[in-house]
């Protein structure tokens, strides 16, 4: 017998071998894609009430994934956690407040939060 020449089974076992090791690095590229792949993400930690009566509140949340970050048009920052809290002076009735992100691939996404202020004088 030719001991240079590959058995079946040895031949079975290298294309196993190379098949697991094709979708284990498969799965680690996409693992480490995935942040790519969702795109930018906001959450609001700490949500308001829709009536208010107070003229400034603040909007408390996190956004990760994210290059740019927007209130209303105007440009907020974050921590190094992503977290951020701004002020958000609320109009006489109805304020829309709209906070929008953008990642490095020009993606967007946006959270809108309606807020009515009444001031104390209304409330009765």
């Amino acid at each position: 017998m030719n001991s240079n020449a590959d058995s079946p089974f040895r031949t079975l076992v290298k294309t196993s071998v190379i098949t697991i090791g094709l979708l284990i690095f498969s799965a680690y590229v996409v693992f480490q894609a995935r942040f790519l792949i969702l795109g930018p993400q906001i959450s609001l930690t700490d949500t308001p009430p829709l009536r208010q009566n107070e003229r400034q509140i603040f909007i408390t949340g996190s956004a990760s994934n994210i290059s740019r970050l927007w209130l209303n048009d105007r440009a907020i920052f974050t921590d190094a956690g992503g977290n951020f809290r701004e002020a958000l002076i609320l109009e006489n009735g109805y304020t829309v407040a709209t906070i929008r992100a953008q990642d490095r691939y020009g993606r967007e996404t946006t959270v809108t939060q309606p807020f009515v202020y009444t001031p104390m004088s209304f409330i009765q």
